[in-house]
């Protein structure tokens, strides 16, 4: 049985042998990416270079990248879903030798030394071609010639085999995804790979960025920068190599469900193995999230608002099995001394993580008493409306679907507890009008979730750069204040503001945001060039620059200087000079979370 360590190593040593220079690992929470809450793929902190500027480490790196994804949260249950999973990715920057790429992704799936997958349980797919770009037959080619069957290669339209950003300008390119077969036969004579009946298993991906468009109906044009971005899943290959139906049947995954069914009242069953699994799943992502550099803790808003949701669906889910929720820690040190191999963050962290596990379980133990009160509110307000009904009229004893969804989205009350409630009081809830409200939620919290783009890779703006270089003057302006103590603790960028949270133990003032507005715009006036330079971390730190994610950073880093305001490691896009930022306007100070504040920004 091959573990995800051991996965992880061969990836390493393949790619170590090839040339490839590995790269550390980046936060869950993407720094210059506002179109995800979070790093939903590997190649969010390659963006920059991707789109051109010159990565520290060279052309040819390799790295295992932690991501969250929520755009599935319902499926999470089923056999593979999961909101937080490893990505392990390799790129060529600046090139895109396609023939090279695939005989490397061929290599490490075939090989004895490597995945020892035998040829024939392998299937492609290719870009089959269309007005804007031309047929891949060059990646259908190089596959036959590696060894793979023609019968087993399909070409496939672009909605299955492309990949572009949302706006479809800009760079673009054919990718080749890899499939490995199980065996089952095949669902109908139509069945091929990227069929959801389990015949076919996608395991690996190539991206080959090597067009670009630049307006919509063009014809695609050779990039001048292309690139190759690759990203194969680890759990999910762990499944298809080890054999087993799901994820959560290797790993650590049976060792925390197992955990789970020794001290549950309710030992694990076809009925209630989707909780299982779900309590899994969520209190993993929790527990990055929460160990995670930047800091993020439960809130309403944001990252915190998926961070709560993954605890409070654990604590339903936890209730419907007889679990404790005191065993929450022992789950989290589970996962924290597994993991703490590949991120010693969590190590850093795990008094925090528990704590703050512990924290919002209570809180949500109150929210559940509001929730009771709310209850009693509604079916009140309901008898009420019977006693000054008018005459004909029937008033039924139903709970609507919107105050059945606002019980659980306010008040965490999963639907369930509401129809219990209802059914002892004489009541129906409205179960179609509640799936209705929570659909249209779904759909506005995918949406902010996952992002438009394919991939992740976020349209670049120069507004953004701005922006992103304001940060920088403010978080001087604030560590001038109130001390060096003072660090970034979140930041979300958009093309219209900054949004910045940042350490500190009280409101700011007016005077305050006042001195502090002053400071960044007196830095713009005096027209200063952003410059930067690759150092090392020592040479960086030597000369006095300063990062709170200096772990994400490799053997090479960026350091941006801003004259001898703020000297600080950085990988994002930023202005050249601070007269371009014109002028700088805090619009809102406000808390974030406990100890934490957050401006709101912009440049006019």
């Amino acid at each position: 049985m091959i573990t995800d360590k051991q996965l992880k190593n061969l990836w390493k040593d393949f790619f170590t042998k090839h040339g490839f220079v590995q790269i550390q690992n980046s936060s869950v929470i993407p720094e210059n990416d506002p179109s995800v809450l979070f790093t939903t793929a590997g190649m969010h902190p390659l963006v920059p270079y991707l789109l051109g500027e010159k990565h520290p480490a060279g052309k040819k790196l390799f790295d295992t990248q932690r991501c969250i994804r929520t755009n599935d949260i319902d499926e999470v249950g089923d056999f593979n879903h999961n909101t937080f999973f490893e990505m392990l990715g390799n790129w060529f920057l600046g090139s895109c030798p396609k023939e090279e790429m695939i005989k490397l992704s061929y290599e490490f799936l075939t090989s004895k030394d490597y995945l020892a997958i035998p040829p024939e349980k392998l299937s492609v797919t290719v870009f089959e071609g269309d007005d804007v770009a031309p047929r891949d037959e060059v990646t259908a080619k190089m596959w036959e010639e590696c060894g793979i069957a023609k019968d087993h290669i399909y070409f496939n339209p672009k909605e299955d085999n492309w990949w572009a950003l949302g706006s479809g300008i800009g760079p673009c390119g054919p990718d080749t995804e890899m499939f490995y077969d199980s065996g089952k036969p095949k669902c109908s004579p139509e069945c091929r790979p990227g069929c959801h009946c389990g015949k076919y298993n996608e395991i690996w991906n190539d991206v080959f960025m090597q067009y670009k468009v630049e307006k919509a109906g063009d014809k695609a044009k050779l990039l001048e920068n292309p690139n190759i971005d690759t990203g194969l899943g680890v759990e999910r290959t762990i499944c298809v190599l080890n054999n087993v139906k799901s994820s959560y049947d290797v790993g650590i995954f049976k060792d925390v469900i197992d955990f789970i069914n020794n001290n549950a009242n309710n030992k694990m069953n076809d009925d209630n193995v989707r909780s299982y699994r779900i309590i899994a799943d969520h209190l993993r992502s929790a527990v990055f999230i929460l160990g995670d550099e930047k800091g993020v803790k439960p809130s309403n808003v944001g990252q915190g608002y998926i961070l709560r949701r993954f605890i409070r669906r654990s604590v339903n889910h936890a209730r419907k099995i007889g679990l404790s929720t005191e065993l929450f820690k022992n789950i989290a040190d589970l996962y924290i001394d597994y993991y703490s191999y590949d991120y010693d963050i969590l190590v850093k962290n795990r008094e925090l993580v528990k704590q703050e596990l512990s924290a919002e379980v209570e809180k949500f133990a109150k929210a559940i008493d509001l929730g009771y009160k709310e209850f009693e509110k509604v079916v009140n307000g309901i008898e009420r409306h019977k006693q000054f009904a008018k005459e004909g009229e029937i008033i039924e004893n139903i709970i609507s679907g919107k105050a059945a969804f606002r019980l659980f989205d306010t008040f965490g009350f999963p639907i369930e507890l509401t129809e219990e409630l209802a059914k002892e009081r004489g009541y129906t809830v409205d179960r179609a009008g509640y799936e209705e409200a929570n659909k249209l939620h779904q759909e506005q919290s995918r949406s902010a979730s996952a992002g438009t783009f394919k991939g992740g890779l976020a349209d670049s703006s120069y507004e953004n750069a701005k922006l992103h270089t304001a940060t920088h003057i403010m978080l001087a302006g604030l560590r001038k204040m109130f001390g060096t103590q003072v660090e970034q603790r979140g930041s979300n960028i958009t093309p219209e503001r900054l949004r910045f949270d940042f350490n500190l133990d009280h409101k700011m003032t007016p005077e305050e945001i006042k001195e502090l507005e002053d400071f960044v715009n007196n830095v713009i006036k005096q027209e200063i060039d952003v410059t930067f330079e690759e150092l090392s971390l020592d040479e960086a730190r030597e000369k006095g620059a300063y990062g709170i994610f200096d772990s994400k950073y490799g053997d090479k880093v960026k350091v941006y200087t801003i004259g001898d305001v703020d000297k600080q490691i950085c990988g994002g896009p930023h202005a050249k000079n601070t007269r371009d930022l014109h002028h700088f306007k805090i619009i809102k100070e406000e808390s974030s979370s406990s100890g934490i504040r957050r401006i709101k920004a912009i440049l006019d």
